[in-house]
């Protein structure tokens, strides 16, 4: 009869480790915007060969994701598996009140996104609209920040006290407001309404942003601070 103990007791040994390899190279892909594969290797004490074949298995579960400059980033599963913690934390709750409040006054969808790396961002948050016809929850998805109201305020286009007004950039016959949350010089995330097109005229679209710019300044603004709307930036 053959012993089967040493290799019994190896095999979670043996996993252990290759968890804790790929744990390692994926934390390190998370605290850099961007990471060559030597640097990731370097950094997770691998050799290269391994780092490649463990990224290679991140990347074909989306986990992580090579950019078209080589670099490896976190991918839109790490992204996603993030929102249900991110959920609970200080962001969604500071600004939990601007989002009611903005469904309040204008009866639509309102939400909170965040940048999830340096092309994509994130929706966060959604407080629901109130009208029968009125955008879904989008809480979990990622979307390109090129052509989108809330990708403008994420990459600092948008001056703090400002907004932005894009129709049927991120789907067609809606149209999208939004305005930076600064926290100190910093843009931290945006607050913005995603309302029907047919809805959202030139008007509604000024108001929108209007109180999009006031809530967006409220949120880590001093008791009492309030913040000037200066002039949007439409697309």
């Amino acid at each position: 009869m053959v012993d089967t103990t040493t290799d019994t007791a190896a095999a979670p040994d043996a996993t252990t480790r290759a968890a804790d390899r790929a744990l390692g190279l994926l934390r390190v892909v998370c605290e850099n915007d961007g990471v060559k594969l030597a640097d990731a290797a370097k950094a997770a004490d691998l050799s290269a060969s391994t780092a490649l074949r463990l990224l290679r298995t991140l990347e074909a579960n989306g986990f992580a994701a090579k950019r078209e400059d080589g670099l490896y980033r976190p991918g839109f599963r790490m992204v996603q598996l993030g929102v249900q913690a991110l959920s609970h934390e200080s962001l969604v709750a500071t600004s939990q009140d601007a989002l009611r409040s903005l469904v309040s006054r204008t009866g639509e969808s309102a939400y909170l996104s965040v940048a999830a790396g340096s092309t994509d961002g994130l929706y966060l948050a959604i407080e629901e609209g109130t009208h029968t016809v009125r955008h879904i929850n989008w809480v979990g998805r990622t979307f390109p920040m090129v052509g989108s109201a809330a990708g403008e305020a994420l990459q600092g286009k948008v001056a703090p006290g400002s907004f932005a007004v894009v129709a049927e950039g991120v789907e067609p016959d809606i149209t999208a407001v939004a305005a930076p949350v600064m926290a100190g010089s910093k843009v931290v995330a945006a607050l913005s309404i995603v309302a029907p097109s047919y809805r959202t005229t030139a008007e509604a679209a000024q108001t929108f942003g209007a109180l999009l710019a006031a809530e967006a300044g409220r949120v880590f603004a001093a008791p009492g601070g309030d913040a000037a709307v200066v002039s949007p930036r439409t697309s």
